[in-house]
């Protein structure tokens, strides 16, 4: 459990730094380039998610499940798309149905989204698999 808190206190700090290329270049895209929001939030998302592997597998976790290096950035880019799922319904969510700002939008789904993105590439990327027990091995 202390690995556990300690990882996912260093993948919120990662994160952090990952989710501020994120809000800036959305703010960028969509205020000044005036792209529609959720296709900002798509752009802006995908580069702060390569921030998110680089800094991760740099700081944060230090086994890794999969050797091949480009096969873990494409499950780690894979599995944020169910991050970048959750970022657009959440954002569209806050925005359209309770009126929120686009900024105070972002800010809800970096929380859903930063929980939603650690426990899967945690699990599926990062932890060493667990050995079920096989019931006829003596304990």
């Amino acid at each position: 459990m202390r690995q556990f808190l300690r990882d996912f206190l260093a993948y919120g700090l990662v994160s952090a730094l990952a989710l501020g290329v994120d809000v800036g270049l959305l703010m960028l895209l969509n205020k000044q380039l005036h792209l529609q929001y959720l296709v900002a939030a798509t752009i802006s998302f995908i580069c702060g998610a390569a921030v998110a592997y680089g800094l991760s597998v740099r700081f944060v976790f230090h086994y890794h499940r999969l050797r091949n290096r480009g096969s873990e950035f494409t499950s780690f880019v894979l599995l944020g798309v169910v991050g970048l799922i959750v970022n657009a319904v959440v954002i569209a969510a806050l925005k359209e149905l309770a009126g929120a700002n686009l900024l105070l939008a972002k800010i809800g789904a970096a929380g859903c989204t930063l929980c939603v993105n650690f426990l899967l590439r945690r699990q599926f990327l990062f932890a060493p698999k667990h050995r079920t027990p096989n019931p006829q091995e003596p304990v």
